[in-house]
């Protein structure tokens, strides 16, 4: 079986090439040949140095580095990636393709150049680009979750945008082209679509019914080796690690750990942490490297928090915690959540201050910490969601859609390296 992965970038900046790249190692590791092609060029991870995978550059440029009016073309319809892409595939002959990531080198030019290349279409969903402009289904003007119909009347007055109007209108134009690229080209040809939550899956397709996608549900893999479980209990922190926005609910962090009379250990940056760092029981540790994210915890931490506001498909930071042995509180928006056993793990909350803080104010107690992260480690290794897991997922969603040519394909004979 020859695979194409296709996404921005070959190093994580962000969850969807993390996921990417992870899933291109496992699945050489499983004996699938794979083609990794991002659309900018740049050192690569270090995952994919394996004699399985080939690596492609398209050497486009990322949208955020071009000046304004060009990024915003380019955002909408790049032909010049459609070209490139194109030109690759076509040497590559791939028996089918998984779709990551096209947003910030690829843009919807890209969709006609894969439906071209006359294999199945596997695609991802990290976010809700799919449907929602801005990609979050959020309204960052309101501070709360959307609820509007995407690409509507009222979704284009709507002042929804993170960055200015002027954003929102490219990322609107983009969208419309996003939809219409999909309808054109995959109308006699199905899109299966890849959900890393059952909450993601049940929110985004309501809002694609009628599209040419078929959907299915396999968890983002988590690469944490298995080790004895953390002593939470002795930490002096709960944490938060990622981006700091508002509508990953960092400052409910700050806020509910003040209350409890507990350190709050930010791990990562983002536009709060000017804010966050100037207050009273609040660590700034900045980014790390995931082995030194997974000491610092195992060392800190009574929990991990992930209190998003927003719909959040993932994120992993719950399931690293809870393979660690750390206890984890997730909002009830997060599709994380999922992973929590309410009480006995961690604990599932509404992202609001007083929810929040009474969950962390549990923590207090030293036995019930230890309990819970005991449980953690000891729940998520019964079914880990490991690499190979995610791998042997694959498999059977590709088999399904190569079926029947793909019953002898490698990917199903052979285990881990």
């Amino acid at each position: 079986m020859h695979v194409v992965v296709v996404t921005n970038f070959s190093q994580a900046r962000g969850g969807a090439e993390k996921v990417a790249i992870e899933s291109a190692r496992a699945l050489a590791e499983r004996g699938v040949a794979v083609g990794f092609v991002h659309g900018v060029d740049g050192p690569a991870d270090p995952l994919l140095d394996h004699p399985g995978i080939r690596r492609i550059g398209l050497g486009l440029p990322d949208v955020w580095d071009l000046p304004a009016w060009r990024g915003a073309l380019e955002g909408i319809w790049n032909r010049d990636a459609a070209h490139r892409l194109g030109e690759v595939l076509r040497g590559l002959a791939p028996d089918l393709i998984h779709l990551h990531q096209w947003t910030r080198s690829l843009s919807p030019a890209i969709l006609p150049a894969l439906a071209a290349a006359g294999c199945p279409l596997a695609l991802t969903v990290h976010d809700y680009f799919l449907a929602c402009p801005n990609g979050v289904y959020y309204r960052f003007d309101a501070g709360e979750p959307c609820g509007l119909a995407p690409l509507s009347p009222s979704c284009f007055s709507a002042p929804c945008d993170p960055q200015s109007r002027a954003h929102k209108l490219v990322r609107f134009a983009r969208g419309a082209a996003t939809r219409l690229a999909f309808d054109r080209s995959f109308r006699d040809r199905p899109v299966d679509l890849v959900h890393v939550s059952d909450g993601s899956l049940a929110r985004l397709a309501p809002l694609l019914a009628g599209r040419p996608f078929r959907h299915h549900r396999i968890d983002n893999p988590v690469r944490v080796a298995r080790a004895a479980p953390a002593r939470p209990e002795r930490g002096d922190a709960v944490a938060f690690v990622g981006r700091l926005t508002r509508e990953k609910g960092a400052d409910l962090v700050a806020e509910a750990a003040a209350r409890a009379g507990l350190t709050a250990l930010f791990v990562g940056d983002g536009p709060l942490a000017g804010e966050l760092s100037g207050q009273p029981g609040v660590e700034m540790a900045g980014w790390r490297e995931p082995a030194a994210v997974e000491a610092l915890l195992r060392d800190r931490a009574r929990a991990v928090l992930a209190p998003s506001r927003w719909f959040e498909t993932g994120p992993l930071t719950v399931y690293e915690a809870l393979a660690a042995g750390i206890p984890a509180i997730a909002s009830d928006r997060a599709g994380a959540a999922e992973r929590i056993a309410p009480g006995e793990t961690g604990f599932v909350v509404a992202p609001e201050p007083e929810a929040l803080a009474a969950a962390v104010g549990s923590l207090r107690d030293d036995d019930r910490v230890r309990r819970m992260g005991a449980a953690a480690h000891a729940r998520y290794w019964a079914a880990p969601a490991s690499l190979d897991a995610h791998a042997r997922a694959l498999c059977r969603l590709y088999g399904a859609m190569l079926a029947p040519a793909a019953a002898e394909a490698p990917c199903f004979e052979r285990s881990a390296i």
